[in-house]
């Protein structure tokens, strides 16, 4: 008596699964054997062609296969009708999914060839291709996931749709600070207030861009620590951006003490000229006798450094310093440090009153500075 299974003999079920393992192993041997090919041809061409072929190879599913396999060994056999649609089913679900995985690889394949090829430039461009990335994988997986379930027998996906409609004000509601923070992220990647590696100051908090992801952006800051900030609290912020600085305006201001002569005093804004000018790359902007303060004639000095470096601005201010200290110095011009001078009026040998009281004694002062 032979055994059958839905009507077919269990021999045509054992041929079936036999050369479906098979193709199976055949199409694994084979697909080794091309990557191992297409990636050798790859380091020693470095030809970007071979790669993506390696790439797309790589990506075959070895359950996608197996899957497709099986739906076509079933084929010469009796299948109950109630099963037939989802088998069916099934295998076009496996082809969307390899399809989507391709996709993904080509979409990887396509970030890491241009962030090598621009790993030396600036951020901006590494910032906008990871925001297209995003955009591209988001609208692949949301398109293989409707027409996947576009498939499966006894979902329409356009009621579907609606009610996801419905439902996803609800959600919205519910997940409002996170979809706040994920629309913040694409408007940081899209509109690029900064980008990977700027150096920012957000409130007292200051340091260098390292990552910029869905729901934070993570900053390095001076002192090493990382820092996190939520993508819609920083978008709230205000942001100074220092890597977009072209030139740094500096202000300055000293003071000489007012027993400087006039004569001196008239030469100081030159003086303070022809050193800034001594710098470089450095624009002299102005220098003024500013006013007369509490306790110095205050000349006030601005200049611009035509670096956006932190470290340069820094050297140029202190060969401005020494210099400007040398030559006050060579023209014995003092430097206004605060000061109080006071006068005492009245007899300082009158040490009591009248009454014998050494605590009235009461003497009249002026201070001047």
């Amino acid at each position: 008596m032979n055994l059958t299974i839905w009507g077919n003999p269990i021999e045509s079920w054992l041929i079936a699964l036999g050369v479906a393992v098979g193709l199976i192993l055949a199409v694994n041997l084979i697909r080794d054997l091309l990557v191992r090919r297409f990636f050798r041809l790859d380091q020693t061409r470095g030809d970007n062609v071979n790669a993506l072929i390696a790439t797309i190879v790589k990506r075959v599913s070895m359950p996608v296969v197996a899957v497709l396999l099986v739906y076509i060994g079933v084929q010469g056999l009796k299948i109950p009708d109630r099963f037939v649609p989802w088998i069916s089913a099934i295998a076009v679900i496996a082809v969307i999914i390899q399809i989507a995985s391709w996709g993904n690889g080509l979409i990887s394949f396509w970030f890491k060839r241009y962030e090598k090829k621009y790993a030396l430039d600036a951020g901006e461009r590494i910032t906008t291709l990871r925001a297209l990335t995003l955009v591209g994988r988001t609208a692949l997986f949301v398109i293989a996931a409707l027409l996947a379930l576009d498939n499966v027998p006894g979902v329409r996906i356009t009621t579907l749709v609606a009610s996801l409609g419905i439902g996803g004000i609800a959600i919205a509601m519910a997940l409002q600070n996170i979809l706040g923070d994920i629309f913040a992220s694409l408007s940081i990647l899209l509109d690029k207030p900064f980008v990977v590696g700027d150096f920012i100051i957000v409130e007292n908090h200051m340091g260098s861009v390292e990552y910029i992801g869905l729901k934070t952006t993570r900053i390095r800051s001076l002192s090493g620590e990382q820092l996190v900030f939520s993508n819609s609290d920083l978008l709230k912020s205000r942001i100074r951006n220092y890597k977009r600085m072209a030139e740094r305006r500096v202000l300055f201001s000293i003071g000489v003490v007012y027993q400087t002569g006039s004569e001196f005093l008239e030469k100081i804004p030159g003086m303070i000229r022809e050193i800034i000018a001594q710098q470089s790359p450095v624009r002299f902007d102005r220098a003024h006798f500013q006013g007369y303060g509490e306790f110095a004639l205050n000349f006030e000095v601005v200049y611009y450094v035509l670096s956006a470096d932190y470290n340069l601005y820094m050297d140029v201010q202190q060969a401005i310093n020494l210099e400007i200290y040398r030559q006050f110095e060579a023209h014995n011009i003092e430097f206004a440090y605060p000061t109080r001078t006071v006068f005492l009026t009245g007899d300082p040998r009158q040490r009591v009153s009248e009454s014998g009281n050494a605590d009235s004694i009461q003497p009249a002062y002026h201070a001047y500075t």
